[in-house]
């Protein structure tokens, strides 16, 4: 009969697999993940700033090689051994016909560890953009399983709300043609008109959720157009345990932006030494050599000189005081920083474990209630069938079946979801 068929339809729920979607490219997660961190663009920033940080480690560490410099010059004077009366500096005062090029050295023998904690702030800081890049992309990924499991719970609705609406279609035909027979009253075929309109006000809704879920996950995978797949479900894994605590642990581990503060921390005073140094002397090796083919005869055809070079600061009108208390006081800000991102990160891992703990209690009892939801559609279905109520006890009894389902396949989805943002929480989603 069709309506026992219509049963049958309704009672599969959520089970097997429709033909919704099936004729799409399979997409599992672990395919969404590499999609994901292959396309997304938020991907590439992270990758060039790391890649930008490495850059500012050559450049602080290029203070430990020599350089090496060439000139050339070429002077006329008004008269032979012209002499300057007020150049505005101290310089030598005698200045000859000449036409000469060469080479400079300098080698810095020591700054006293100046260009050493540069090097190592530097380095630190570009490990800590390198935090920030892994830290981009477990959020990138988080996102992605919000997107991936938004579609699967958008798609598991669709298929109940088409699933009511195939059923509620056969059982208004079939009480349109008992009405005619004068079996059933036309109440009984008002009601069902309005349940059809009603299941067709969820498909609707159903399938614009769909629809927006395919155009987040496509977004989330780095992709400008919408595409469809068939996505493969994931395995529901155990009940989270028991100890937060271990989680806790975990995250003060292995999250990402935690590990990038304490790089930044400790940069922050690597830097602060530096400013402490720049206030020691410098000691460098000079040397320069070259010709002069074009001079005057009081002048040798070639030249070279050696020596060492002491620079030593004696007054600055508090620059490097001042730049060194700086520095101090940003390696203490960035010291806080981190004791308070510590403290929000065991709060929102609590928070997650919490959630995870709670989605899971839901879905085992979204469970028994659709089991009981089937057993009281039963029910109210062999009551109607014996004309023993009326239609508003089975519509009603139909109604909490369908919730039931929605609410179930609802939970399954939020706990995997949850699980994806503990493991966030923890630096633990790859």
């Amino acid at each position: 009969m069709k309506f026992n068929r219509w049963i049958v339809a309704l009672m599969l729920g959520l089970a097997g697999t429709s033909a919704l979607g099936a004729d799409l490219p399979l997409l599992t997660l672990k395919e969404a993940h590499e999609t994901a961190l292959r396309n997304h663009p938020l991907i590439s920033v992270a990758d060039l700033k790391v890649l930008a940080s490495e850059q500012v480690v050559k450049q602080a560490r290029s203070g430990f090689f020599p350089t090496l410099s060439a000139n050339a010059l070429g002077v006329g004077t008004a008269g032979n051994n012209t002499r300057l009366e007020a150049i505005g500096a101290l310089n030598n005062p005698a200045i000859f016909d000449r036409g000469a090029g060469g080479l400079i050295v300098s080698q810095l023998i020591t700054d006293f560890g100046r260009t050493a904690n540069l090097t190592r702030s530097a380095k630190l800081r570009s490990q800590a953009e390198a935090e920030n890049a892994q830290a981009t992309r477990e959020q990138i990924l988080l996102g992605v399983d919000s997107a991936f499991y938004g579609v699967q719970q958008a798609q598991a609705v669709t298929r109940v709300a088409r699933q009511t609406v195939s059923a509620r279609q056969t059982f208004l035909d079939q009480v349109t043609a008992l009405a005619t027979n004068k079996l059933r009253s036309e109440l009984d075929v008002s009601f069902a008109r309005v349940n059809l309109a009603d299941g067709e006000l969820l498909l609707s809704k159903a399938q614009n959720d769909l629809d927006a879920a395919f155009t987040q996950l496509s977004n989330m995978l780095g992709l400008r157009q919408t595409t469809n797949y068939n996505l493969a479900e994931e395995p529901m894994p155990a009940q989270v345990s028991t100890n937060a605590f271990e989680f806790i642990q975990q995250a003060l581990r292995f999250r990402p932006e935690l590990l990038s503060l304490r790089n930044q921390q400790e940069a922050a005073s690597k830097l602060a030494r530096a400013e402490r140094d720049a206030r020691l002397p410098t000691i460098s090796a000079v040397g320069a050599a070259g010709v002069a083919p074009i001079h005057d005869s009081a002048l040798p055809d070639n030249y070279a000189a050696a020596g060492l070079a002491l620079n030593l600061p004696i007054f600055e009108g508090g620059l490097y005081v001042a730049r060194q208390r700086e520095a101090e006081l940003q390696a203490q800000a960035a010291q806080e920083s981190l004791r308070d991102l510590e403290d929000n990160l065991i709060r929102d891992v609590r928070i997650a474990w919490l959630n995870a703990q709670n989605a899971f209690e839901r879905f085992r009892i979204t469970g028994q209630l659709l089991e009981n939801a089937r057993q009281s559609f039963d029910l109210a279905q062999a009551r109607y069938k014996n004309q023993i109520s009326s239609i508003v006890e089975f519509d009603q009894a139909e109604l909490n079946l369908i919730s039931a389902q929605i609410s179930y396949a609802n939970t399954q989805y939020e706990y995997l979801l949850q699980r994806s943002a503990l493991s966030f929480q923890t630096g633990t989603l790859r």
